[in-house]
Order: structure tokens, then sequence, then C-alpha cells
């Protein structure tokens, strides 16, 4: 299984920030072409190994991402983009999050491939997807659209335990509006940002949705600005706050922004002076092939049933195999809004190394991990296309 871990050790040596992807996704499209049936890479970058089976059946589509966060060297003990091995780990961004997932499931479909000689019913794909850091299953949309996958396998890190679902996540724009003035006479004007004040006030009363088993669909403040920015002796007649809220099944766009928008007409109600508006933000990603994506940053919820059938055989395979994996859920967002949230793919969440590793300093993985889970993702394909 060595294998696995020379892979892993390659994808985390080549610098693959969103959107400057394509060196990463060069050396993938050259190791699947030695090992591969096919090789496609679409029009956003994505790279797509395929295994065909001996007879049509089921697809089964594994993905993970190949873009990392971005790193502050001054606080790294070592090159973020020069692994670091010792008896146990690898260091390096992205070995976590996740690199080395992606190294795990190319060498499950090899392997896969290789102990049923390419007979077996279906057909598997592993995609290495773009842009995931910034838009959350937006360039997955093209994955799906050509490959029609009857279940998806996420590589997100879950200590080898097996996800049903996860929370999605919105990014909600709010903006208040005021009438300029010179800050010497400001009762000649509105106050953009004391507005924004009195929304934030009656915002902090709302009482967040949960789920029994998802949790708290909460709500965060990441960001505020006016303008004009910077303000010199002006009364600011615009103020944006950016709010963080991670969804819950069965909420729409709709249902999402009702309390924010009920806030605001109540506030617009009592004072002839407050006007502010609230929506979704637009994104905007340019890839390395020079495509565009763009989307509202709204990433759906998704759940599935412990008694689901795909769910209990994928338990019951990585049991089989001695992983001892048990039935959890991502607290972050994944690919998995898309293929679950909007497509209603059956979706799991299967992975090596824990969540907590993403984006940090000094980011690692066990290379114990590493083998398990691809061992791991062998046994669930396997049992998938039984």
């Amino acid at each position: 299984m060595t294998e696995v871990i020379e892979l892993c050790k390659q994808l985390v040596n080549c610098k693959s920030y969103s959107g400057e992807e394509e060196a990463v996704a060069r050396i993938i499209e050259a190791y699947g072409k030695s090992h591969f049936d096919d090789v496609q890479v679409d029009r956003l970058g994505n790279v797509c190994l395929v295994m065909n089976g001996s007879e049509a059946g089921k697809t089964i589509l594994l993905d993970g991402h190949i873009d990392t966060v971005p790193v502050n060297e001054k606080k790294w003990q070592s090159d973020p983009f020069q692994v670091v091995e010792t008896e146990d780990w690898l260091i390096g961004r992205g070995t976590s999050d996740m690199k080395g997932s992606v190294a795990s499931m190319i060498r499950a479909a090899i392997a896969f491939k290789e102990d049923t000689n390419g007979n077996f019913k279906g057909r598997v794909v592993v995609s290495c997807s773009v842009h995931e850091e910034t838009f959350e299953g937006i360039a997955t949309r093209e994955v799906s659209k050509n490959y029609r996958p009857d279940i998806v396998i996420i590589g997100e890190a879950t200590d080898l335990n097996l996800n049903r679902g996860q929370r999605g996540r919105a990014e909600i724009v709010v903006e208040t509006y005021g009438t300029s003035a010179h800050s010497s006479n400001p009762q000649a004007g509105v106050n953009a940002v004391s507005k924004m004040m009195d929304f934030l006030n009656e915002v902090k009363k709302v009482e967040n949705p949960t789920h029994d088993i998802l949790g708290e669909g909460i709500l965060v403040l990441t960001d505020i600005i006016s303008s004009p920015y910077p303000g010199k002796s002006v009364v600011p007649d615009l103020c944006r706050a950016t709010f963080d809220r991670r969804t819950l099944v069965k909420e729409t766009k709709e249902s999402t922004l009702a309390p924010i928008q009920a806030i605001l007409e109540r506030l617009a109600k009592e004072d002839s002076d407050f006007h502010g508006k609230a929506s979704y933000a637009i994104g905007s990603e340019k890839c390395y092939t020079g495509e565009v994506i763009e989307a509202e940053r709204f990433f759906p919820a998704w759940l599935y049933d412990e008694a689901s059938a795909f769910v209990a055989k994928s338990l019951a395979a990585l049991h089989e195999v001695g992983i001892p994996s048990e039935l959890s859920h991502y607290s972050f967002c994944t690919n998995g809004s898309h293929f679950a949230g909007e497509a209603s793919i059956p979706t799991i969440g299967f992975g090596p190394s824990l969540e907590r590793l993403a984006h940090i300093d000094n980011e690692y993985i066990l290379k114990d991990q590493l083998i398990k889970a691809s061992i791991g993702y062998q046994a669930i394909i396997k049992s998938l296309l039984s």
C-alpha cells in the first residue's frame, strides 16, 4: 500500500490554490492514463478517471477536490508544498483536505479493477474536482451532468466513519441605506451604519432552527463595511453586512431568508428612515481552463436515513474489512450540497483524517488512515456494485 502514500506526497508537493489547480490536474491526468480505462478533463478542469466493468450496471462516483486554501508560510514549521514524512505522518498543505483522500480513492479504484480482473457490472468514476474551497458543489454540476452517477461517495475527512449528511451553507448579504451628509452636520443625513446597528440588535434575537441530528442552523456575522470607506467627514449612506448561515434539511432559499426579511420589513414600518435589503451573495470564480462559474452562495443540506440500503451496505462493508466505522455527519459544507442537496443523488461521506485538521497550519495526515481509507473505498465499491 505504499503506492497511496507516494501518490499523496506527489499531489501535496504540487501547489494548487482554487483556480490554480492545473499543475496537479495534469499529474492526475497522466497517472490516470497509465491505470484507468478512460480519463476526461471537462471544461471547468475537473479530472475524471473511469474504470469500466465488463457489463453495464450502476455508476459509483467518488469525489474529492484538488484545490486547497492558501497558507501563511510564516506560520508553518516547514515548506507547506514539500511533504515532510515521519514514521506515522505526512505534513503539508492538502494532506487532510483532501489530497490524501484523492490518492486513496484513485488507488482503491485501481485495486478494485485488479482484484476483479475487470469482471464487474457498472463503472467506477473518480472525480478530482476543482474550486470546492470557494464554491462547494458548483463545479461538480458538470461532473454529475457528464456521468449521471447512481451513488456518490464524498471523500472529505470523516476519521474513517461513514457520514450520511451535512449542514448546508448560505452567505446572506444585508444592506442598509442612508443619506450622506457632512459629519459636522449629521442630522442632515441618515446614517446607514446606525440603521445596521438597529438591524443587528434585532437579528440576534432570532431563534435559530435545530435538527435532531444535524444540530443548529447557526447565523454568524462574518463581515461588515460602510460606504464610503474609509469615511472622511461624511455620514455613510450604505452599510453592508455578510452572514454565514448553516442550513438544515428542508430549508429552502426562501425559508432561510424569510426571518431576516421579516425584521427588515418590521423596522421599515417602525422607522420611516429605515431602508434595507437582504439577498444571497453571488460568487464568480475563474477556473484554470479560463471558464467562469457563477452562482448564488446557497448550498443545501442533506441527510439520508441510516436504514437506506446504500448506507447500510456501505457500513457493513467497512466492518467486514475491519474498519469499525460509526454513522455520523459532516459539520461543514461539501460537494455533497450539489450531488445530494441539488441533484438528489444518493450520497455518503467516507474519508481519512479529522475534520478539524482542514485548513490548519502544519496540516497533516496519518499514513495508517490513508491506507485504511483506500481499503475502505474498495470495500464500499464492491458492496455497491454487487
